[in-house]
C-alpha cells in the first residue's frame, strides 16, 4: 500500500517526471499523525550532545604530536588528513604499490573500482611474490605449504563428516580455491609455451 492510499488520497502509479509538488510539512503534519515530531532541536532528548561543549567532549587526551613521513601514506579521498599515528611495516612497492595508490588517490571507500585496484594489488603481490621464490632457488611448494598432506595424514575427510563444522559449507569449493590458482597457471605457461614453439616453427 502507498503512502498515498495510507493518507486516503489516490494512488499514483511511479513516474520518471514529478507528477505533483511535494506536500508541505504542515499538509504532512495534518496527516500523519506524529510527523516531524524532532524537527525542532529542543524536542530531541540527544540535542545537547549535538552542541559542542568545551570540557565534556569525554576525550581525555590532546591531540598527539604527528608521525612524521605521513606525506608517502596514502590516504582515502574522503579523509583530510592521515591519523597521527600509522603503520609502516609494509611499505608500498613495485607494481602492486602503483596500484593500490592509484585506489586511494583516486576512489572513494564507496567506490567499487577503490575495492578492485587494492584487491588487484594484492594479487599482483602475490604472484610477485611467486616469481620471487621461483628465482631464489626456492620455490613455493602448495603440496606441503597449504595444509592439504594433512587432509590425509591428519584424517581430514572424517573431520570434514563429522560434527557441527560452520565451514561445511565450502568444503567443495576449497580445492578449486588452493589448486584453481595454480592448475590456471601452469594452464597459462603451458599454452604460451605452445604458442611460442608454433611461431619458432613457422
Amino acid at each position: 500500500m502507498s503512502a498515498d492510499q495510507r493518507a486516503g488520497g489516490p494512488a499514483t502509479p511511479h513516474v520518471a517526471h514529478k507528477r505533483r509538488p511535494a506536500p508541505t510539512a504542515e499538509e504532512l503534519r495534518a496527516r500523519i499523525p506524529g510527523w516531524g515530531a524532532d524537527l525542532d532541536p529542543a524536542d530531541r532528548p540527544s540535542f545537547p550532545r549535538l552542541v559542542w561543549q568545551d570540557g565534556r567532549s569525554g576525550a581525555h587526551w590532546d591531540y598527539p604530536a604527528e608521525q612524521p613521513g605521513g606525506q608517502r601514506r596514502e590516504r582515502s579521498v574522503e579523509h583530510a588528513q592521515l591519523t597521527p599515528v600509522f603503520g609502516t611495516a609494509q611499505p608500498l612497492h613495485g607494481v602492486s604499490g602503483a596500484v593500490r595508490r592509484l585506489a586511494y588517490s583516486r576512489y572513494s571507500e564507496g567506490r567499487l573500482a577503490h575495492w578492485l585496484l587494492l584487491m588487484a594489488g594484492d594479487r599482483v603481490d602475490a604472484w610477485g611474490a611467486h616469481a620471487r621464490s621461483v628465482l631464489s632457488g626456492r620455490p613455493d611448494q602448495p603440496l606441503t605449504e597449504t595444509g592439504v598432506v594433512g587432509e590425509v595424514t591428519h584424517h581430514g575427510l572424517a573431520s570434514r563428516r563429522r560434527g557441527n563444522r560452520t565451514d561445511a559449507r565450502h568444503h567443495l569449493l576449497d580445492p578449486l580455491v588452493v589448486a584453481g590458482p595454480w592448475v590456471a597457471a601452469a594452464a597459462g605457461a603451458v599454452l604460451g609455451v605452445r604458442a611460442l614453439v608454433r611461431t619458432a616453427r613457422s
